[in-house]
């Protein structure tokens, strides 16, 4: 009996002396429905889903927005600090610790309706003229890897879409999913431009930073796991994008 209890305090000794783990930093953009400021507070799909996997897994977390850039960085550099929502590619994958999807979407190219531009492939698409993308986006990486020349890197989505309404460029290409809001950002509606050639299915993640434990990833991919088995994700997904479809459940 003795025994047993001495076992019992050690195992407690032991719960009340590990270190309690680090909090993390949740960086993301602004890129509403995704992720935005409303009265000061992010808001947004991803940021709701976030915020439950904080509540599920017990970290502590501090949501931030900043420029997309800076966030991409200090995601590869520091312990503890995670991005979302990232998009998935094979020249991201050995950068970071992936937890997810959280969400797919359909990447287009578009342009203003009133160039009547007809672009039905990615030929014609790499001899349209300019094409405007942020240098940090993965599409920028995609399309250059496949040998577009005509790429006019920028540093935000804001910008991108300035230049397509201002007719400095012809195209640009973005997700359906952020769409409507990177042209409101400029007066813009998604019945003023046209889509053409859905070339990329992308998947989101929540991308943890290389130094960031393992064991705290594979929580937080458990959690989300029990948000999809529940109905939880689900129901977040169609208060904030109710046409997308739900993303599926990774091993």
């Amino acid at each position: 009996m003795a025994k047993c209890i001495n076992q019992w305090l050690c195992i407690l000794l032991l719960v009340l002396c590990a270190p309690a783990a680090a909090q993390l930093r949740l960086l993301t953009e602004d890129a509403p429905p995704m992720s935005f400021l409303r009265e000061g507070e992010p808001s947004g799909f991803s940021v709701e889903v976030v915020r439950a996997l904080l509540a599920r897994t017990g970290d502590n977390g501090q949501i931030e927005l900043m420029p997309w850039t800076r966030a991409l960085h200090l995601a590869q550099q520091e312990e503890d600090v995670a991005l979302f929502s990232t998009v998935r590619t094979a020249e991201r994958e050995n950068r970071f610790q992936w937890v997810g999807p959280i969400v797919v979407g359909t990447t287009s190219f578009y342009s203003l309706k009133s160039r009547d531009l007809v672009i039905d492939t990615l030929e014609q698409a790499a001899a349209s003229g300019p094409l405007a993308l942020p240098k940090q986006w993965y599409t920028f990486e995609t399309l250059s890897a496949r040998g577009f020349t005509n790429l006019y890197g920028v540093p935000s989505s804001k910008q991108m879409v300035t230049m397509l309404k201002h007719g400095r460029v012809n195209l640009i290409a973005t997700e359906d999913l952020t769409l409507a809001g990177e042209l409101a950002a400029v007066d813009l509606k998604p019945q003023d431009v046209t889509a053409h050639v859905p070339f990329m299915r992308s998947a989101y993640y929540i991308a943890f930073s290389p130094q960031t434990s393992v064991v705290r990833v594979v929580r937080w991919q458990r959690a989300l796991q029990q948000m999809h088995e529940d109905g939880s994700l689900e129901a977040i997904l169609k208060r904030w994008l109710p046409h997308a479809p739900m993303p599926p459940i990774a091993p």
